[in-house]
């Protein structure tokens, strides 16, 4: 046990010993980040105290010889004898502070300091940084104006040879320019005058002119001569043939209002008299920009006077056409209610087919109103043809929407008369098909016709009665007489199909009985077989006498059917 307590209590100074260690070691790091912030910011200020400000100074004094820049000298003394006397020793101070606390291990206070040391070395350079500045634009004022100006002055020849080259193309301007450039020269003679009296600010301000005058002389020969030929010959030139053009077209009846284009010449005109006289003042500013836009308005006319030449052709084809149609409408609705009230009493119209046709016929009347309005807007030249032709467009297809719609009716009211004629037609068609049934009937000289017949016969003679009823109806319903014809044509079909059966089966049977009788002398019992057939025979029973003929007959030949049947064909094809 005890033994155990005295290995904790080693354990626990060995722990405390570690950790007196690491605390002493990160307080020694920190220590000494906080020496070398100091001995930075202590370098800087060195830095600050061993500026080239003093020298630059001393330059100054070798050309000293105008009141202004002996004013900016002592002021720059003065203000380098404040960083001398005033800010650097006070930077020294507080480095000393700053470092004193640090040894006294008091490194919350150190913090505190450094940090207020860090912002006044960087303003202390910041001042120091300013006052250099000022002084090397007048130190260096001279070698760095003399190497701008070497280049404006070559700048300036380029320019001037090339507007001397082309010196024509300036036409009433050229004096302007050339005006322009002796200002700029008298610019560099100024130049050399201060430069000779050491006038350093003013040196600045005179290089600073030159640069903004050589900038605006280069638009000026870039784009004058481009604004003179368009301003005094292409525009005058499109702005005549725009105007000989619009005069012509207007003469000849083209709507040409809505391009405003009286307005819009006046307008240009103004805007090229106002480029011209900014001209002369070499005012260019947007002068190339608005004048191109005119030239662009302007061929843009030309577009536009052809596509209405083109739109008016297609406007009088169109309205030629739609004139046709229009008139044949016209004439085809006349004589529609011309003959309405004939066709009301010929057919029962139904209420849908005559509203219709009244209905067309008010919408054909406001089509012809709305095409006499289109008449009118062409005669006064209100709209562009391309406007026009959506109008002709459109009334034309109202027009062919009326025109369906009545031809649709027509066609309705066509296939009555049609229904009519041929009920007519067929009428005569059924009597003759029941007249040829009657008279096969007749022909063959039946013993006995079958009451099928004559029920039959009845019903067809009815049904050709009530077709008769029909037609003599004024006005015709065609759906009740298509109905009675095709009853009537039923009829009659079926008693002449029943008739040619009839006969058919009555030759068959009279075939067999004769075939029959040459067996009689040698079968007794056919004898009773056939006389039984005959008797149903002259009964008129003739489907039952042809099958006990043939029955009993086939008892004596198995092939007696086949027989028959040839010579039933062979009969057959001769009666037919």
């Amino acid at each position: 046990m005890d033994q155990l307590t005295f290995q904790i209590i080693t354990i626990s100074v060995l722990l405390i010993l570690v950790l007196l260690i690491m605390l002493l070691i990160i307080r020694s790091y920190k220590k000494q980040k906080l020496k070398e912030k100091i001995n930075e910011l202590e370098f800087q200020k060195n830095q600050i105290d061993g500026s080239s400000i003093s020298p630059e100074l001393n330059k100054i004094e070798t050309f000293l010889k105008n009141e202004k820049l002996e004013t900016m000298y002592t002021d720059w003394c003065k203000r380098l004898e404040q960083l001398k006397k005033t800010e650097l020793p006070k930077l020294t101070d507080m480095i000393i502070e700053a470092d004193y606390s640090l040894s006294k291990v008091d490194h919350k206070s150190s913090v505190h300091k450094l940090a207020k040391l860090e912002l006044e070395v960087y303003k202390t350079q910041t001042y120091s940084d300013v006052l250099l500045a000022e002084i090397m634009e007048i130190t260096n004022s001279e070698e760095k104006n003399r190497a701008i100006i070497i280049k404006l002055k070559e700048k300036y020849r380029e320019l001037y040879r090339k507007f001397d080259a082309e010196k024509g193309e300036y036409e009433e301007v050229s004096g302007y320019v050339k005006t322009q450039f002796e200002n700029i020269s008298a610019r560099f003679d100024q130049f050399e005058d201060l430069m000779e009296k050491n006038e350093y600010t003013e040196v600045t301000k005179v290089v600073k002119a030159l640069e903004e005058m050589l900038k605006h002389i280069e638009v000026v020969v870039e784009e004058t001569p481009m604004i003179v030929v368009t301003a005094n010959h292409v525009l005058d030139k499109k702005i005549n043939e725009v105007q000989s053009i619009y005069d012509q077209m207007k003469k000849d009846g083209y709507p040409l209002d809505y391009l405003n284009i009286d307005y819009n010449i006046q307008e240009a005109r103004k805007k090229i008299n106002d480029s011209k006289e900014r001209l002369k003042v070499l005012n260019l500013e947007d002068s190339l920009f608005e004048l191109n836009i005119l030239v662009e308005y302007f061929d843009s006319l030309f577009n536009d006077f052809e596509r209405e030449k083109r739109d008016r052709e297609i406007y009088e084809k169109n309205q030629q056409q739609f004139v046709q149609d229009l008139e044949k409408l016209n004439t085809l609705m006349v004589e529609i209610f011309q003959q309405i009230n004939e066709l009301k009493k010929a057919y029962d119209l139904s209420s849908t087919d005559v509203n219709t046709l009244n209905d067309k016929r008010q919408e054909l009347t406001k089509l012809n109103e709305d095409y006499k309005i289109l008449i009118d807007h062409t005669k006064n030249n209100t709209f562009a043809y391309s406007k026009l032709i959506t109008e002709i467009n459109g009334l034309t297809k109202r027009l062919k929407t009326i025109e369906n719609e009545i031809q649709t009716t027509l066609k309705s009211i066509g296939n009555m008369k049609e229904d009519e004629l041929r009920a007519r037609q067929q009428l005569d068609e059924i009597k003759t098909i029941l007249k040829d049934a009657k008279l096969k009937i007749r022909d063959y000289n039946l013993p006995i016709i079958p009451k099928t017949y004559y029920v039959e016969a009845k019903e067809a003679d009815a049904a050709i009665k009530e077709v008769l009823k029909e037609l003599g109806k004024m006005p015709i319903t065609i759906e009740v007489l298509n109905t009675r014809v095709d009853t009537a044509r039923d009829l009659a079909l079926k008693l002449f199909t029943n008739n040619k059966d009839i006969i058919k089966t009555a030759m068959f049977a009279e075939m067999a009985l004769v075939y029959g009788n040459r067996y009689r002398p040698i079968e007794q019992d056919l004898e009773k077989h056939l006389a039984y057939a005959e008797l149903l025979f002259y009964r008129g029973e003739y489907q039952k006498s042809l099958e006990t003929t043939v029955n009993a007959l086939n008892r004596i030949d198995g092939r007696i059917y086949d027989k028959l049947v040839k010579l039933y064909e062979a009969k057959c094809e001769n009666f037919s």
